[in-house]
């Protein structure tokens, strides 16, 4: 199986060298796409020295347009059939891969969630988030009859012949509701293994906001009942 790894980046100056490091580091992302979605801070003239050297492939929003957006784009230009979203931030540590990557080797699943709940260890940060995350969750489970433990995770691996087809409209952070919501509802084998987490403030440059928690349950909602 080839893996391709999605890396959706927005302003990440002082992480982009950092996290394409570790991924490389990791020996298992046989193709790394590098989604810049309209950053204004810098980041552009790395991604540019980035690649000419051909660590990656570059591919540029010319306007800021969202997460969601970005994934999609990397889904859309993505040649592996296995494809593994990686945020830019540094939350989320590669060296989970091989983790991720067994349910799927082992033919137990179609799609695996990195959960932050599972136990593995973690930053001690952010209480209202948290509970934020955990309330979605449980919604999740409520409409769509499942037992997950972290919908909101920005960790997913899954088979590229899974989504195909399946229509993504996503431009921001309610990506994760929208494709947790399709995928349940096709009836897709996802597992879920437990992740390091190391969550950054908003003081660190995180952009996860309040109106993103409201978008993600009328996703939930709204796609229960349409496609």
């Amino acid at each position: 199986m080839k893996l391709t790894v999605i890396v959706p980046i927005y302003n990440e100056v002082h992480t982009i060298r950092e996290i394409l490091k570790r991924v490389q580091e990791t020996g298992l992302a046989d193709e790394i796409l590098l989604i810049d979605d309209g950053s204004t801070d810098g980041t552009r003239d790395i991604l540019e020295e980035l690649g000419g050297q051909g660590v990656a492939r570059v591919i540029l929003h010319e306007q800021n347009q969202g997460k969601g957006a970005a994934v999609r784009t990397g889904i859309k230009h993505a040649t592996g059939n296995l494809l593994l979203i990686q945020d830019a931030d540094l939350e989320y540590n590669p060296k989970d891969y091989p983790d991720l990557l067994q349910p799927i080797e082992e033919g137990l699943a179609d799609v695996v969630y990195g959960s932050r709940f599972l136990g593995a260890p973690r930053r001690v940060a952010m209480f209202w988030h948290m509970v934020a995350n955990k309330l979605l969750t449980l919604m999740t489970n409520i409409l769509y009859n499942t037992i997950l433990t972290d919908m909101e995770t920005g960790y997913k691996l899954f088979r590229k012949d899974v989504i195909e087809g399946i229509p993504l409209h996503a431009k921001r952070f309610e990506f994760e509701p929208e494709f947790t919501a399709k995928i349940l509802k096709r009836g897709v084998r996802i597992f879920e293994v437990p992740i390091s987490f190391n969550p950054r403030d908003y003081e660190e440059g995180k952009k996860i906001g309040l109106k993103d928690a409201f978008e993600a349950v009328w996703a939930l909602i709204k796609y229960r009942f349409v496609d």
